[in-house]
């Protein structure tokens, strides 16, 4: 005599199927609701001053080390303090209203309250000085920021990208005279060379080269 209905031998397979959408559900909204913004590609916050880089770099020429000074020494590349900023504005365009917190920081001493948009996680090691040293250039995580007229996030600032590079680091790589020019192009003599950098640079594809 059969005691269960054989309807629930196709219990498993029921629950199996539950636990797996439900499972990917969970994973989507975690992912979609509750990683962080400046994670995800186009991340593009108000800032307090609408500075504009395709006016600066692009149209005036400026080098990023005027502002990011610090990039060839530190793991970040700082963001420029007012005294940058009135280097130029104390003359240019000393009474623009777009210029007012400027302005007000410069009297007051504080910083003007930039918003980040570039942020590696607290859990991954990331340096600056590092990858300038190797010669990536700037536009190989940023962008073509003398076209930008805001900032935003350019490539997804994730594991597998990071790992894409240091697999394959010779696409990214330049002279180090070059990593901020923003329409360098690979020659003969450089490609010529490319094996030779890019078995100097070596970058680590093991867990503690990032997670420290």
């Amino acid at each position: 005599m059969q005691i269960f209905p054989r309807e629930l031998n196709l219990l498993p397979l029921v629950l199996g199927a539950v636990v797996f959408v439900a499972g990917g559900v969970a994973t989507f909204g975690i992912w979609y609701y509750f990683s962080p913004k400046n994670l995800q590609v186009g991340y593009a916050p108000k800032q307090p001053v609408p500075y504009s880089h395709r006016l600066h770099v692009g149209e005036l020429g400026m080098d990023c080390r005027y502002c990011h000074s610090s990039v060839e020494q530190s793991h970040e590349a700082n963001v420029p303090p007012t005294q940058t900023c009135m280097g130029c504005h104390a003359i240019v365009h000393p009474e623009s209203a777009r210029l007012a917190p400027v302005r007000e920081s410069w009297a007051s001493g504080k910083s003007v309250p930039w918003v980040r948009v570039h942020k590696v996680p607290d859990h991954a090691y990331f340096n600056h000085s590092v990858h300038v040293a190797a010669g990536v250039g700037c536009v190989s995580c940023h962008g073509r920021m003398d076209q930008a007229e805001v900032v935003a996030v350019e490539e997804p600032i994730g594991m597998g990208w990071c790992l894409e590079c240091h697999r394959n680091p010779g696409p990214n790589l330049r002279p180090v005279d070059e990593v901020t020019n923003m329409t360098w192009e690979p020659d003969e003599h450089w490609m010529a060379q490319l094996d030779e950098r890019v078995a100097a640079v070596h970058p680590p594809e093991h867990c503690s080269g990032c997670h420290r």
